[in-house]
């Protein structure tokens, strides 16, 4: 029996390009809002509440759902969004309900709630993926946290690992699926 591999979904960089300029939405974009009460809110709607912008692309959903049903591959949140992602993110852009990696080390006394050390996505998503193959599309895999990405390497040696980075002023682009369709043929 072969066991299927993983495409691990980051929200913010990968499908929310929050690093682009922040006074011209990218092409093919819509915004959203998140506020602190938890509403989600679009169109004109987006402009009137004050929160945390979105900008999501609704042909994402169907290019990843292409994309793992070419390869194989099961989609998977992999995103300090988490259950939200599932909520908010996947209805915005039609992606079904996913499973999510959960990341269990937070700090609700800090204002973005996660620890500082870098260590908690990492350790989470070598747990969640344990033998398995994983394509992984973030914009932080090359951001510091070099002991637990050797760590990571370490865990992962022998087993298929494609970390894809995507620029978060550019979002997801063509290549990134070409490049993990390419290396998906190669794992089969």
């Amino acid at each position: 029996m072969t066991t299927r591999g993983l495409l691990l979904l980051d929200v913010d960089g990968p499908l929310n390009p929050y690093a682009a300029n922040p006074h011209r939405r990218p092409e093919g974009y819509r915004t959203f809002r998140h506020t602190r009460r938890g509403t989600w809110h679009t169109g004109r709607d987006a402009r009137r509440y004050k929160g945390l912008r979105v900008w999501l692309n609704p042909d994402h959903g169907g290019l990843l759902r292409a994309l793992a049903d070419d390869t194989g591959l099961e989609l998977v949140w992999a995103t300090t969004w988490m259950h939200l992602a599932n909520t908010l993110v996947a209805p915005a852009i039609g992606l079904p309900e996913l499973p999510v990696i959960e990341f269990p080390e937070t700090d609700f006394d800090r204002d973005d709630g996660w620890l500082p050390d870098g260590n908690w996505k990492w350790r989470a998503v070598a747990a969640f993926a344990g033998g398995r193959p994983l394509a992984w599309l973030d914009d932080e895999h090359d951001q510091g946290h070099h002991e637990v990405r050797a760590w990571f390497d370490r865990e992962r040696e022998g087993v298929p690992t494609n970390l894809c980075h995507v620029d978060p002023r550019r979002g997801l682009r063509t290549e990134h699926l070409d490049d993990i369709r390419s290396w998906a043929a190669t794992i089969r």
